[in-house]
Protein backbone atom coordinates (compact mmCIF):
# COMPACT_ATOMS: atom_id res chain seq x y z
CA UNK A 1 0.00 0.00 0.00
CA UNK A 2 3.05 2.56 0.37
CA UNK A 3 3.99 2.16 -3.23
CA UNK A 4 0.82 2.38 -4.10
CA UNK A 5 0.71 5.70 -2.24
CA UNK A 6 3.97 6.97 -3.71
CA UNK A 7 3.16 5.96 -7.24
CA UNK A 8 -0.06 7.97 -7.27
CA UNK A 9 1.31 10.66 -4.75
CA UNK A 10 -0.58 10.75 -1.72
CA UNK A 11 -3.92 8.49 0.01
CA UNK A 12 -5.05 6.45 -2.17
CA UNK A 13 -8.57 7.67 -0.97
CA UNK A 14 -7.79 10.88 -3.16
CA UNK A 15 -7.89 8.85 -6.05
CA UNK A 16 -11.63 7.06 -4.87
CA UNK A 17 -13.75 8.84 -8.11
CA UNK A 18 -11.06 7.86 -10.75
CA UNK A 19 -10.98 4.26 -9.20
CA UNK A 20 -14.69 4.54 -9.07
CA UNK A 21 -14.65 5.58 -12.65
CA UNK A 22 -12.53 2.56 -13.91
CA UNK A 23 -14.30 -0.56 -11.93
CA UNK A 24 -18.16 0.98 -13.50
CA UNK A 25 -16.22 0.92 -16.81
CA UNK A 26 -15.48 -2.99 -16.16
CA UNK A 27 -18.52 -3.48 -14.46
CA UNK A 28 -20.41 -2.51 -17.85
CA UNK A 29 -17.93 -4.34 -19.82
CA UNK A 30 -18.48 -8.02 -17.79
CA UNK A 31 -22.10 -7.04 -17.79
CA UNK A 32 -22.86 -5.98 -21.52
CA UNK A 33 -21.19 -8.69 -22.64
CA UNK A 34 -17.98 -6.41 -23.70
CA UNK A 35 -20.04 -4.10 -25.50
CA UNK A 36 -18.68 -0.99 -23.65
CA UNK A 37 -15.34 -1.05 -24.93
CA UNK A 38 -15.87 -1.53 -28.57
CA UNK A 39 -14.16 1.62 -30.45
CA UNK A 40 -17.68 2.64 -31.81
CA UNK A 41 -19.18 3.00 -28.58
CA UNK A 42 -16.49 5.11 -26.48
CA UNK A 43 -16.58 7.62 -29.39
CA UNK A 44 -20.36 7.36 -29.15
CA UNK A 45 -19.81 8.20 -25.81
CA UNK A 46 -17.18 11.38 -25.59
CA UNK A 47 -19.70 12.65 -28.61
CA UNK A 48 -22.96 12.38 -27.04
CA UNK A 49 -22.05 14.09 -24.01
CA UNK A 50 -18.91 16.25 -24.88
CA UNK A 51 -21.59 19.80 -24.42
CA UNK A 52 -21.91 18.10 -21.12
CA UNK A 53 -18.15 18.29 -20.47
CA UNK A 54 -18.51 21.52 -21.59
CA UNK A 55 -20.40 22.56 -19.78
CA UNK A 56 -19.07 20.99 -16.37
CA UNK A 57 -16.20 23.26 -16.90
CA UNK A 58 -17.69 26.84 -16.80
CA UNK A 59 -20.03 25.07 -14.15
CA UNK A 60 -16.70 24.20 -11.95
CA UNK A 61 -16.23 27.52 -11.76
CA UNK A 62 -19.38 28.71 -11.31
CA UNK A 63 -19.68 26.53 -7.90
CA UNK A 64 -15.87 27.44 -7.05
CA UNK A 65 -16.73 31.40 -7.06
CA UNK A 66 -19.83 30.07 -4.46
CA UNK A 67 -23.13 30.42 -7.32
CA UNK A 68 -25.11 28.50 -9.53
CA UNK A 69 -26.43 28.74 -12.87
CA UNK A 70 -29.65 27.53 -13.87
CA UNK A 71 -29.83 29.35 -17.49
CA UNK A 72 -27.24 27.12 -19.33
CA UNK A 73 -29.24 25.05 -20.71
CA UNK A 74 -31.79 27.65 -21.64
CA UNK A 75 -28.37 29.71 -22.94
CA UNK A 76 -27.57 27.13 -25.37
CA UNK A 77 -30.90 26.32 -26.41
CA UNK A 78 -31.28 30.14 -27.71
CA UNK A 79 -27.72 30.48 -29.04
CA UNK A 80 -28.61 27.04 -31.40
CA UNK A 81 -31.42 28.89 -32.78
CA UNK A 82 -29.85 31.96 -33.33
CA UNK A 83 -26.80 30.74 -35.24
CA UNK A 84 -28.67 28.21 -37.00
CA UNK A 85 -30.95 31.13 -38.54
CA UNK A 86 -28.52 33.32 -39.22
CA UNK A 87 -26.42 30.93 -41.27
CA UNK A 88 -29.49 30.14 -43.31
CA UNK A 89 -30.98 33.53 -43.53
CA UNK A 90 -28.09 36.04 -43.53
CA UNK A 91 -25.46 33.41 -45.47
CA UNK A 92 -23.03 33.19 -42.53
CA UNK A 93 -19.94 30.76 -43.07
CA UNK A 94 -19.36 28.08 -40.39
CA UNK A 95 -16.43 30.02 -38.92
CA UNK A 96 -18.61 33.08 -38.58
CA UNK A 97 -21.81 30.98 -37.31
CA UNK A 98 -18.98 29.95 -34.46
CA UNK A 99 -18.03 33.57 -33.91
CA UNK A 100 -21.63 34.75 -33.63
CA UNK A 101 -22.27 32.24 -31.51
CA UNK A 102 -19.74 32.96 -28.77
CA UNK A 103 -20.66 36.89 -29.18
CA UNK A 104 -24.26 36.31 -28.01
CA UNK A 105 -23.54 34.15 -25.59
CA UNK A 106 -20.93 37.02 -24.16
CA UNK A 107 -23.75 39.30 -24.27
CA UNK A 108 -25.75 36.90 -22.48
CA UNK A 109 -23.33 36.11 -19.65
CA UNK A 110 -22.34 39.96 -19.06
CA UNK A 111 -26.73 40.85 -18.58
CA UNK A 112 -26.09 37.68 -16.03
CA UNK A 113 -22.89 38.78 -14.23
CA UNK A 114 -24.33 42.58 -14.57
CA UNK A 115 -27.26 41.61 -12.24
CA UNK A 116 -25.34 39.03 -10.21
CA UNK A 117 -22.00 40.85 -9.59
CA UNK A 118 -22.84 44.91 -9.54
CA UNK A 119 -26.66 44.65 -8.58
CA UNK A 120 -25.95 41.96 -5.88
CA UNK A 121 -28.83 39.50 -6.93
CA UNK A 122 -28.09 36.02 -6.32
CA UNK A 123 -27.03 33.93 -9.31
CA UNK A 124 -29.93 31.51 -8.50
CA UNK A 125 -32.26 34.23 -8.63
CA UNK A 126 -30.88 36.01 -12.04
CA UNK A 127 -30.07 32.56 -13.89
CA UNK A 128 -33.56 31.02 -12.86
CA UNK A 129 -34.83 34.37 -14.50
CA UNK A 130 -32.47 33.28 -17.05
CA UNK A 131 -33.41 30.16 -17.70
CA UNK A 132 -37.27 30.97 -18.17
CA UNK A 133 -36.43 33.92 -20.78
CA UNK A 134 -33.73 32.41 -22.71
CA UNK A 135 -36.09 29.63 -23.05
CA UNK A 136 -38.65 31.65 -24.01
CA UNK A 137 -36.73 33.33 -26.48
CA UNK A 138 -35.34 30.21 -28.19
CA UNK A 139 -39.25 29.21 -29.09
CA UNK A 140 -39.87 33.26 -30.15
CA UNK A 141 -36.97 33.73 -32.18
CA UNK A 142 -37.20 29.84 -34.03
CA UNK A 143 -41.15 30.28 -33.65
CA UNK A 144 -40.77 26.71 -32.18
CA UNK A 145 -39.47 25.43 -35.35
CA UNK A 146 -36.38 23.25 -36.23
CA UNK A 147 -33.63 24.82 -38.19
CA UNK A 148 -31.22 22.78 -39.87
CA UNK A 149 -27.33 23.86 -40.50
CA UNK A 150 -25.02 23.91 -43.09
CA UNK A 151 -22.39 20.22 -43.25
CA UNK A 152 -19.63 22.53 -42.62
CA UNK A 153 -20.92 23.28 -39.22
CA UNK A 154 -22.08 20.03 -38.10
CA UNK A 155 -18.10 18.72 -38.42
CA UNK A 156 -17.54 20.41 -35.07
CA UNK A 157 -20.25 18.09 -32.94
CA UNK A 158 -19.94 15.05 -35.72
CA UNK A 159 -16.83 15.33 -37.05
CA UNK A 160 -13.69 13.25 -36.97
CA UNK A 161 -10.32 13.61 -37.28
CA UNK A 162 -9.44 12.67 -41.43
CA UNK A 163 -7.78 9.72 -42.90
CA UNK A 164 -4.11 10.74 -43.48
CA UNK A 165 -1.16 8.66 -44.92
CA UNK A 166 -1.16 4.66 -45.73
CA UNK A 167 -3.74 1.91 -44.66
CA UNK A 168 -2.57 0.73 -41.32
CA UNK A 169 -6.04 -0.17 -39.83
CA UNK A 170 -6.24 2.42 -37.50
CA UNK A 171 -6.73 6.58 -38.15
CA UNK A 172 -3.27 7.15 -38.36
CA UNK A 173 -3.97 11.13 -37.45
CA UNK A 174 -5.53 10.02 -33.93
CA UNK A 175 -2.81 7.37 -33.54
CA UNK A 176 -0.37 9.93 -34.27
CA UNK A 177 -1.75 12.87 -31.40
CA UNK A 178 -1.94 9.74 -28.95
CA UNK A 179 1.56 9.08 -29.03
CA UNK A 180 3.17 12.64 -28.96
CA UNK A 181 0.89 13.41 -26.06
CA UNK A 182 2.59 10.20 -24.26
CA UNK A 183 5.93 11.36 -25.25
CA UNK A 184 4.81 15.38 -24.29
CA UNK A 185 4.49 13.66 -20.60
CA UNK A 186 7.06 11.59 -20.39
CA UNK A 187 10.19 14.58 -21.46
CA UNK A 188 7.65 17.18 -19.12
CA UNK A 189 8.27 14.79 -15.90
CA UNK A 190 11.80 14.19 -16.96
CA UNK A 191 12.22 18.12 -17.65
CA UNK A 192 11.10 18.65 -14.57
CA UNK A 193 13.09 16.20 -11.82
CA UNK A 194 16.02 17.62 -13.96
CA UNK A 195 15.33 21.34 -12.85
CA UNK A 196 14.40 20.10 -9.16
CA UNK A 197 17.68 17.98 -9.16
CA UNK A 198 19.57 21.25 -10.00
CA UNK A 199 17.80 22.90 -7.29
CA UNK A 200 18.90 20.89 -4.67
CA UNK A 201 15.30 19.97 -4.33
CA UNK A 202 14.00 16.58 -2.72
CA UNK A 203 13.04 14.41 -5.77
CA UNK A 204 10.77 11.12 -5.58
CA UNK A 205 12.18 7.56 -6.43
CA UNK A 206 13.14 7.13 -9.92
CA UNK A 207 11.36 3.50 -10.28
CA UNK A 208 8.13 5.44 -8.81
CA UNK A 209 8.35 8.06 -11.77
CA UNK A 210 8.74 5.42 -14.01
CA UNK A 211 6.03 3.58 -13.06
CA UNK A 212 3.44 5.88 -12.73
CA UNK A 213 4.45 6.88 -16.32
CA UNK A 214 4.19 4.02 -17.96
CA UNK A 215 0.47 3.44 -16.46
CA UNK A 216 -0.22 6.39 -17.92
CA UNK A 217 1.23 6.00 -20.88
CA UNK A 218 -0.18 2.64 -21.32
CA UNK A 219 -3.80 4.18 -20.96
CA UNK A 220 -3.20 7.16 -23.46
CA UNK A 221 -1.95 4.79 -26.28
CA UNK A 222 -4.54 2.42 -25.15
CA UNK A 223 -7.38 5.03 -25.23
CA UNK A 224 -5.85 6.10 -28.90
CA UNK A 225 -6.03 2.89 -30.50
CA UNK A 226 -9.67 2.47 -29.45
CA UNK A 227 -10.71 5.45 -30.93
CA UNK A 228 -8.43 5.20 -34.12
CA UNK A 229 -10.09 1.31 -34.89
CA UNK A 230 -13.31 2.26 -35.18
CA UNK A 231 -15.60 1.87 -38.14
CA UNK A 232 -14.23 3.30 -41.40
CA UNK A 233 -15.19 7.01 -41.48
CA UNK A 234 -14.85 7.30 -37.79
CA UNK A 235 -11.58 8.01 -35.49
CA UNK A 236 -10.98 10.74 -32.67
CA UNK A 237 -14.22 12.98 -32.81
CA UNK A 238 -13.46 16.92 -33.45
CA UNK A 239 -15.51 17.85 -30.06
CA UNK A 240 -12.95 15.71 -28.56
CA UNK A 241 -10.14 17.87 -29.69
CA UNK A 242 -12.32 20.70 -28.42
CA UNK A 243 -12.95 19.58 -25.40
CA UNK A 244 -9.02 18.44 -24.73
CA UNK A 245 -7.82 22.06 -25.27
CA UNK A 246 -10.63 23.44 -23.01
CA UNK A 247 -9.47 21.39 -20.23
CA UNK A 248 -6.20 22.13 -20.67
CA UNK A 249 -7.14 26.03 -20.91
CA UNK A 250 -9.11 26.23 -18.03
CA UNK A 251 -6.91 23.60 -15.93
CA UNK A 252 -4.19 25.81 -16.60
CA UNK A 253 -6.33 29.47 -15.67
CA UNK A 254 -7.42 27.95 -12.38
CA UNK A 255 -4.31 26.64 -11.34
CA UNK A 256 -1.63 28.70 -12.48
CA UNK A 257 -3.03 32.21 -12.88
CA UNK A 258 -3.79 35.14 -10.63
CA UNK A 259 -7.60 34.93 -11.39
CA UNK A 260 -7.88 31.23 -11.15
CA UNK A 261 -6.80 31.80 -7.25
CA UNK A 262 -8.65 34.79 -7.05
CA UNK A 263 -11.62 32.54 -7.85
CA UNK A 264 -11.02 30.35 -5.28
CA UNK A 265 -10.00 33.23 -2.60
CA UNK A 266 -13.71 34.41 -3.76
CA UNK A 267 -15.32 31.34 -3.20
CA UNK A 268 -13.45 30.54 0.29
CA UNK A 269 -14.16 33.54 1.83
CA UNK A 270 -15.38 36.71 -0.26
CA UNK A 271 -15.18 39.17 2.78
CA UNK A 272 -11.51 38.28 3.43
CA UNK A 273 -10.82 37.92 -0.48
CA UNK A 274 -12.12 41.33 -0.40
CA UNK A 275 -9.57 42.36 2.47
CA UNK A 276 -6.66 40.83 0.38
CA UNK A 277 -7.30 43.10 -2.94
CA UNK A 278 -9.39 40.67 -4.70
CA UNK A 279 -11.62 42.53 -6.38
CA UNK A 280 -14.96 39.98 -6.19
CA UNK A 281 -17.19 41.41 -8.41
CA UNK A 282 -14.88 41.42 -11.67
CA UNK A 283 -14.78 38.13 -10.59
CA UNK A 284 -18.17 37.10 -10.53
CA UNK A 285 -18.95 38.95 -13.22
CA UNK A 286 -16.28 37.19 -15.72
CA UNK A 287 -17.53 33.70 -13.90
CA UNK A 288 -20.68 34.21 -15.18
CA UNK A 289 -20.05 35.79 -18.22
CA UNK A 290 -17.19 32.74 -19.16
CA UNK A 291 -20.46 30.27 -18.33
CA UNK A 292 -22.46 31.55 -20.86
CA UNK A 293 -19.55 31.75 -23.66
CA UNK A 294 -19.01 27.83 -22.43
CA UNK A 295 -23.13 27.60 -22.53
CA UNK A 296 -22.68 29.09 -26.36
CA UNK A 297 -20.22 26.61 -27.50
CA UNK A 298 -21.97 23.73 -26.10
CA UNK A 299 -25.60 24.49 -27.23
CA UNK A 300 -23.42 24.84 -31.18
CA UNK A 301 -21.58 21.22 -30.39
CA UNK A 302 -24.86 19.83 -29.84
CA UNK A 303 -26.74 21.35 -32.76
CA UNK A 304 -23.67 20.41 -35.24
CA UNK A 305 -24.07 16.68 -34.16
CA UNK A 306 -27.97 16.76 -34.37
CA UNK A 307 -27.90 19.24 -38.20
CA UNK A 308 -30.59 21.39 -36.90
CA UNK A 309 -31.21 22.98 -33.20
CA UNK A 310 -35.13 22.70 -32.31
CA UNK A 311 -37.57 24.06 -29.41
CA UNK A 312 -36.21 21.00 -26.57
CA UNK A 313 -32.60 21.69 -26.96
CA UNK A 314 -31.34 22.35 -23.50
CA UNK A 315 -33.53 20.65 -21.39
CA UNK A 316 -32.04 19.28 -18.54
CA UNK A 317 -28.75 20.20 -19.32
CA UNK A 318 -28.07 22.54 -15.81
CA UNK A 319 -28.89 19.03 -13.50
CA UNK A 320 -26.46 17.25 -15.73
CA UNK A 321 -23.42 19.27 -15.65
CA UNK A 322 -24.22 20.72 -11.93
CA UNK A 323 -24.24 16.80 -10.80
CA UNK A 324 -21.30 16.01 -13.15
CA UNK A 325 -19.22 19.36 -11.07
CA UNK A 326 -20.18 17.84 -7.36
CA UNK A 327 -19.73 14.13 -8.37
CA UNK A 328 -16.59 15.29 -9.23
CA UNK A 329 -15.30 16.76 -5.90
CA UNK A 330 -16.75 20.47 -5.88
CA UNK A 331 -18.13 21.77 -2.33
CA UNK A 332 -21.42 23.01 -2.26
CA UNK A 333 -20.44 26.23 -0.26
CA UNK A 334 -17.83 27.19 -2.87
CA UNK A 335 -13.96 27.07 -2.85
CA UNK A 336 -13.11 23.66 -3.72
CA UNK A 337 -13.10 21.73 -6.91
CA UNK A 338 -11.18 21.42 -10.29
CA UNK A 339 -11.67 21.45 -13.86
CA UNK A 340 -10.12 17.34 -14.04
CA UNK A 341 -12.71 16.28 -11.32
CA UNK A 342 -15.76 17.73 -13.11
CA UNK A 343 -14.62 15.94 -16.72
CA UNK A 344 -14.77 12.50 -14.38
CA UNK A 345 -17.42 12.77 -12.78
CA UNK A 346 -18.95 13.76 -15.97
CA UNK A 347 -17.53 10.54 -17.68
CA UNK A 348 -19.35 8.46 -14.58
CA UNK A 349 -22.30 10.28 -15.22
CA UNK A 350 -21.85 9.29 -19.13
CA UNK A 351 -21.27 5.76 -18.45
CA UNK A 352 -23.62 5.16 -16.00
CA UNK A 353 -26.22 6.59 -18.59
CA UNK A 354 -24.36 4.27 -21.63
CA UNK A 355 -24.74 1.08 -19.60
CA UNK A 356 -27.76 1.75 -18.42
CA UNK A 357 -29.09 2.18 -22.22
CA UNK A 358 -26.71 -1.06 -23.74
CA UNK A 359 -28.85 -3.18 -20.91
CA UNK A 360 -32.15 -1.79 -22.17
CA UNK A 361 -33.03 -0.22 -18.70
CA UNK A 362 -35.57 2.50 -19.06
CA UNK A 363 -35.11 5.96 -18.53
CA UNK A 364 -37.32 6.17 -15.39
CA UNK A 365 -34.83 3.99 -13.93
CA UNK A 366 -32.03 5.46 -15.27
CA UNK A 367 -32.84 9.06 -13.89
CA UNK A 368 -33.61 7.41 -10.56
CA UNK A 369 -30.27 5.51 -10.37
CA UNK A 370 -28.25 8.90 -11.37
CA UNK A 371 -29.90 10.86 -8.52
CA UNK A 372 -28.85 7.89 -6.02
CA UNK A 373 -25.08 7.91 -7.14
CA UNK A 374 -25.31 11.93 -6.78
CA UNK A 375 -26.73 11.64 -3.54
CA UNK A 376 -24.75 9.30 -2.00
CA UNK A 377 -20.95 10.83 -3.86
CA UNK A 378 -22.20 14.47 -1.70
CA UNK A 379 -22.93 12.49 1.27
CA UNK A 380 -19.90 10.60 1.30
CA UNK A 381 -18.11 13.83 0.76
CA UNK A 382 -20.39 15.28 3.39
CA UNK A 383 -19.49 12.71 5.88
CA UNK A 384 -15.72 12.93 5.95
CA UNK A 385 -15.52 16.28 6.17
CA UNK A 386 -18.00 16.28 9.40
CA UNK A 387 -15.12 13.49 10.38
CA UNK A 388 -12.46 15.44 10.24
CA UNK A 389 -10.86 13.24 7.33
CA UNK A 390 -9.79 14.57 3.87
CA UNK A 391 -12.24 15.21 1.51
CA UNK A 392 -12.43 12.67 -0.55
CA UNK A 393 -14.04 14.33 -3.49
CA UNK A 394 -12.57 17.49 -2.72
CA UNK A 395 -9.17 16.10 -3.48
CA UNK A 396 -8.90 13.73 -5.98
CA UNK A 397 -7.26 15.06 -8.67
CA UNK A 398 -5.03 17.48 -6.85
CA UNK A 399 -2.35 15.35 -5.73
CA UNK A 400 -2.57 12.71 -8.42
CA UNK A 401 -2.22 16.20 -10.90
CA UNK A 402 1.27 16.73 -8.42
CA UNK A 403 1.69 12.96 -8.48
CA UNK A 404 1.79 13.01 -12.05
CA UNK A 405 4.63 15.81 -12.26
CA UNK A 406 6.76 18.06 -9.28
CA UNK A 407 6.31 21.22 -11.87
CA UNK A 408 3.99 22.14 -9.31
CA UNK A 409 5.73 23.82 -6.72
CA UNK A 410 5.80 26.56 -9.09
CA UNK A 411 2.24 27.15 -7.94
CA UNK A 412 0.07 26.65 -4.93
CA UNK A 413 -2.70 23.49 -5.46
CA UNK A 414 -6.28 24.52 -5.20
CA UNK A 415 -8.08 25.19 -1.81
CA UNK A 416 -9.16 21.36 -0.88
CA UNK A 417 -11.39 20.17 2.11
CA UNK A 418 -7.94 20.18 3.83
CA UNK A 419 -6.64 23.48 3.38
CA UNK A 420 -9.95 25.65 3.46
CA UNK A 421 -8.91 26.87 6.96
CA UNK A 422 -5.89 28.51 4.65
CA UNK A 423 -6.28 32.21 5.18
CA UNK A 424 -7.48 33.50 2.05
CA UNK A 425 -4.89 36.33 2.20
CA UNK A 426 -1.98 33.87 2.32
CA UNK A 427 -2.95 31.83 -0.40
CA UNK A 428 -3.05 34.96 -2.59
CA UNK A 429 0.13 36.08 -1.18
CA UNK A 430 1.89 32.70 -2.72
CA UNK A 431 -0.31 32.74 -5.79
CA UNK A 432 1.04 36.72 -6.73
Amino acid sequence: MDKVKKIFGGDTRQLGMIFALVALIIFFQIWTGGLTLTPDNVINIFQQNSYILVLAIGMVLVIIAGHIDLSVGSVAAFVGICVAIAMRDWGLSWWMGIIFGLAIGALVGAWQGLWTAYVGIPAFIVTLSGMLLFRGANQYVGKSNSVPVSEDFQVIGGGYLPEVGPDTGYNNLTVLIGLLLAVGIVVGSLRSRRALVKLGAEVEDAWVMWVRLALICAAIIGATLLFGSGRPGTSFPISGIILAVLVLLYGFISNRTVIGRHIYAVGGNRHAAELSGVKSKKVNFLVMMNMSILAALAGMIFVARSTASGPSDGVGWELDAIAAVFIGGAAVTGGVGTVVGSIVGGLVMAVLNNGLQLKGIGADATQMIKGLVLLVAVAFDVYNKSQGRVSLLGMLTRNFRRGGTDDDSAAPPPPSAATETTPVSETIRQSS
